[in-house]
């Protein structure tokens, strides 16, 4: 019987990639002007569930199982809306906390605890913040101060749709995109 081997994971949504890249072009200002590089070893994303370690062994039932949990999700908008900070480490662009981004966190949270006895032991006591990181662990208190009082007033206003759940791998390096779940049901038409 061979070692049990773990890998990091964490699930996320991963915006389209006219946001992805302007979320990268941030991202590169901080590495070039305020020596901050973290936040460019993961695409830009929305943590769902924040990073847990997993067996590969077992790796094919938890994908069974985020499948399982997004074909009963509807796909829904995600509006990013302006900057915000955790002082004084990250910078983050704003996601809105809607209720439906909201009630899908808070879903898959109690699927994968329910499904596979995976649970966020940060969340305790702490409501869900989602966010979008640009800086944060590499960024000193000083840059901190600098990029916040640049980032801080700038304005932003961008929306896309969630289809999928992303799930990522650490390959030791960086994260990567190691596979997605389309939220199977489509969301309400709107009535404008």
């Amino acid at each position: 019987m061979g070692a049990d081997v773990r890998q990091r994971l964490f699930v996320a949504l991963i915006p389209p990639q006219p946001i992805q890249e302007y979320a990268n072009e941030i991202k590169q200002q901080f590495a070039d002007r305020y020596a901050s590089r973290a936040a460019q070893k993961s695409p830009p994303h929305v943590t769902l569930q924040p990073p847990f370690e997993w067996s590969l062994s077992d790796l094919p039932q938890l994908e069974q199982q985020l499948g399982a949990f997004a074909a009963t999700q509807v796909a829904i908008a995600i509006g990013l809306h302006g900057f915000a900070a955790f002082p004084p480490r990250v910078i983050y662009i704003d996601v809105e906390r809607s209720p439906e981004l909201l009630a899908l966190q808070q879903g898959l949270a109690v699927w994968l605890q329910e499904t596979l006895g995976i649970i966020d032991g940060r969340a305790a006591g702490r409501s869900f913040k989602p966010h979008m990181t640009v800086a944060f662990r590499d960024l000193t208190k000083q840059n901190f101060h600098l990029a916040w009082s640049e980032f801080q007033g700038r304005s932003l206003q961008l929306e896309w749709m969630a289809t999928e759940l992303s799930l990522l791998k650490h390959d030791g390096q960086r994260w990567q995109v190691h596979q997605n779940f389309p939220l199977a049901i489509a969301p309400h038409a709107s009535h404008a």
